[in-house]
């Protein structure tokens, strides 16, 4: 299909000369071997290195290569992709070219670290990025005002680590290890269990948020819990206030999350209980009940009842990759119509089932706006009922799908799927598109992008009753009827908030013509430097 390109799949090698000329424009610094074979310059004889002689491939080697980093990203954040496998002797940051070099501190430790990246995609400020071997031997730096910066975080994070691995040895409070920054221990309940939540499930879920290096779970008071460490404390800060309170799966295992008085986890079997990432070397304690047998067995029962006693349910804030453990709650759950229990492998939405003489682009962004930032949307040319739909991340895509697969736009049931595309490329030059393709990414109408938003405890599935907001003083009742009846809908029920007439709540006829209102309506100039916010209700009137 044209516009439709391929991600970069985790540990793809690169030749020497590509690595070269993407590093031979971002500053001073050197890298060598025990046989280089030339000099490079970027233009200024103070910005050069040596480099090693050009190979086929890329053997193992201390040095790592980072690519795809965001824009924003830190240099203690680039650090602690590498500290659960051992001590980061240098780092080099490219941001020039979003790229990062670290150096560890044995071949072993890259080893470990680059096999492990190779099946989990590392992420970083939620942004997914790319992990090899570099094909030098040493990283060497120079006194730079930029590499003097990498270099005062290295030592930094490095005097953290230090202290707080003497912090877990002495046994001291929780308010002693604050001295060496936030705990990376996370304590973590899972409540409403209706579905298995696996080891596995819980990586998936919290290594979008940094490197989780080892994860206890067990059961207390009758309650799923698990322990779960970081590589530093900032990465456990940034999931904590992003998932405590969000469901993994529809409606059901909802997160509670707290630090844990622990600064480090001690974990002595590799298992379906507990697992240290960072020593694959572990025995599994075979005689030790596992995780999924446990599981198993208490779900048998609850899993041949699904078709009786459970509804097609929404609410997902985050479902995720279907655990193993689980595969045959899934099966039953389709049989039944539970939406979000499909594969969260990607961003991009199929949707089908449209009406292709009033299906828009903007108003494609807008409706799956409710449920993330949608970065791009693309009418299909020759097949113009259906379109795809990229939202920022897969939670996102698998949110909007949850809410959005059956609801009627324009009179017709959308049909929402996972598309088994990876991105949507804008047309290239001279390809006609009839303005069907359309990039959102700098939209100032995204709802989420502020980092913990409030917009995010305020997710609901459609409805016929509509959440106004940013209503000016001069706008009245009848003002909000008559701009909402324009809509070819009917207003049943109209209520200001007593506290606060800036918000009110709007019932039309029928959830249809609540999602047409809110298409036509979100962002509505009325005047006053106005523009009205519009989205879904969990009240009535």
């Amino acid at each position: 299909m044209d516009g439709i390109v391929q991600d970069i799949t985790v540990g793809t090698k690169r030749g020497s000369d590509e690595l070269l000329s993407a590093c031979a424009t971002n500053g001073p610094f050197i890298m060598s071997n025990s046989a280089p074979s030339g000099e490079y310059t970027n233009g200024n004889d103070s910005k050069k290195f040596k480099a090693e002689n050009r190979t086929s491939g890329i053997l193992p080697s201390r040095v790592i290569h980072i690519r795809k980093l965001p824009n924003d990203v830190t240099e203690a954040e680039v650090i602690s992709l590498g500290l659960p496998f051992g001590k980061v002797t240098n780092l080099l940051m490219l941001k020039g070219k979003n790229q990062a070099f670290i150096e560890m501190n044995s071949e072993e430790a890259a080893n470990t670290m680059v096999s492990y990246y190779s099946t989990v995609t590392p992420y970083l400020r939620s942004h997914p990025i790319y992990i090899q071997y570099s094909n030098h031997k040493e990283l060497k730096t120079d006194n730079s005002p930029n590499q003097a910066r990498a270099q005062a975080a290295l030592q930094a994070v490095n005097a953290v680590q230090t202290a707080n691995m003497a912090i877990a040895g002495s046994g001291v409070s929780d308010s002693a290890a604050g001295l060496a920054g936030q705990s990376p221990v996370l304590r973590i309940i899972v409540e409403n269990l209706f579905y298995p939540v696996t080891l596995d499930v819980l990586h998936q879920i919290f290594s979008k948020f940094g490197t989780v290096m080892k994860i206890i779970t067990f059961t207390k008071n009758n309650q799923f819990q698990a322990l779960l460490q970081y590589a530093d404390g900032s990465s456990a800060q940034h999931a904590k206030l992003a998932l405590d309170g969000q469901n993994i799966y529809n409606a059901c295992c909802t997160l509670r999350i707290d630090f844990s008085k622990l600064t480090s986890l001690n974990v002595k079997y590799n298992n379906d209980k507990s697992r240290d990432y960072t020593r694959p070397d572990l025995p599994s304690g075979d005689n030790q009940p596992t995780l999924d047998q446990t599981m198993a067995a208490a779900f048998g029962k609850e899993a041949s009842l699904l078709g009786l006693s459970v509804p097609g349910v929404h609410g997902a804030l985050a479902p995720l990759g279907m655990p193993s453990a689980a595969a045959a709650a899934a099966a039953a759950a389709s049989r039944i119509g539970i939406p979000g229990f499909a594969s969260a492998a990607n961003a991009v939405l199929l949707v089908s089932n449209l009406n292709p003489e009033r299906v828009t682009p903007q108003c494609l962004f807008i409706l799956f706006g409710v449920y993330g930032d949608v970065q791009r949307v693309k009418i299909l040319f020759n097949k113009k009922e259906n379109a795809l739909v990229q939202m920022f991340d897969c939670t996102q895509a698998q949110l909007a799908m949850s809410h959005l697969n059956g609801q009627r736009l324009h009179g017709k049931a959308m049909r929402v799927t996972m598309s088994k595309h990876q991105t949507v490329q804008l047309p290239r030059e001279g390809q006609e598109d009839q303005g069907l393709t359309k990039d959102y990414s700098s939209s100032p109408l995204h709802r989420f992008k502020k980092p913990g938003s409030k917009n995010f405890q305020n997710i609901f599935p459609p409805s016929a009753t509509l959440h106004l907001s940013n209503i000016p003083p001069s706008i009245t009742e009848d003002d909000l009827k008559l701009l909402f009846s324009s809509t070819t809908g009917m207003v049943k029920a109209f209520k200001f908030f007593q506290k606060d007439r800036k918000m009110a709540l709007i019932q039309m006829g029928s959830v249809e013509e609540a999602i047409q209102a809110l298409i036509d309506l979100h962002n509505h100039d009325l005047g006053e430097n106005h523009h009205l916010r519009v989205s879904f209700s969990k009240s009535t009137i």
